[in-house]
């Protein structure tokens, strides 16, 4: 049976669900610019970058404003979402991630953390899991965001594992596809249809544990 090296972790949507601190902090900047904002349209902005998801929040609204007055939103709207995320406790954890987390510990495996969110250490300390993770890498480190592999290549250098020994755990489409471009072992957390290119699909992170894992991957 082949070892498992590493293990690579997602934050969003893997260890904790920050969606809903998102929706309150996009809605309360909506609000106050004056524009319509609910779940429904909310809907569209998921897997957007913050910067596309003001300009169909500015559209939708019929406001035109310079590239300046929008860069000061974008970070208007980043200080909403640090306030929101404060209320975030252990409780947050999603199902079955902490049990993994401790098998993980227990079994001596390097782990790391490659998220997209520049709010990711902040989670992580609320979350109160810092000591289940041996590196962070965070998008404030990186040039290149998901699909580009760059995230879980630097995840695997700092834990001085080659990338064929780690396995990468993923929500999002484009997070498989960093994970499979960084030549990992891909486990996708979601419906068939949005993981296909994962080795193994789980609906849910609840389903994770070491011993499933290991018997797909070895």
């Amino acid at each position: 049976m082949r070892e498992i090296g590493a293990i690579i972790f997602d934050l969003d949507g893997v260890i904790t669900d920050t969606a809903e601190y998102h929706y309150l902090a996009w809605k309360q900047l909506a609000e106050e610019l004056g524009v319509h904002f609910d779940r429904a349209f909310n809907e569209r902005l998921k897997g957007v970058s913050r910067m596309d998801s003001l300009h169909m929040i500015l559209d939708h609204g019929g406001i035109v404003l310079s590239e300046e007055e929008m860069n000061e939103l974008a970070h208007k709207k980043n200080e909403h979402y640090k306030t929101f995320i404060q209320q975030i406790t252990p409780d947050d954890l999603l199902p079955g991630i902490l049990p993994f987390l401790n098998e993980i510990r227990a079994a001596e495996i390097p782990t790391a953390l490659a998220s997209a969110s520049k709010n990711a250490r902040p989670v992580i300390r609320q979350l109160k899991i810092e000591s289940f993770l041996d590196t962070i890498v965070d998008a404030a480190t990186v040039k290149n965001g998901k699909p580009d592999p760059e995230i879980f290549l630097k995840a695997a250098d700092q834990l001085a594992v080659t990338p064929d020994k780690c396995v990468g755990v993923e929500d999002a489409e484009a997070g498989v596809d960093s994970i499979k471009a960084a030549g990992m072992y891909a486990v996708g957390v979601g419906s068939k249809k949005a993981m296909a290119k994962a080795d193994w699909i789980i609906e849910h992170p609840s389903q994770l544990t070491l011993k499933a894992l290991r018997g797909h991957y070895g």
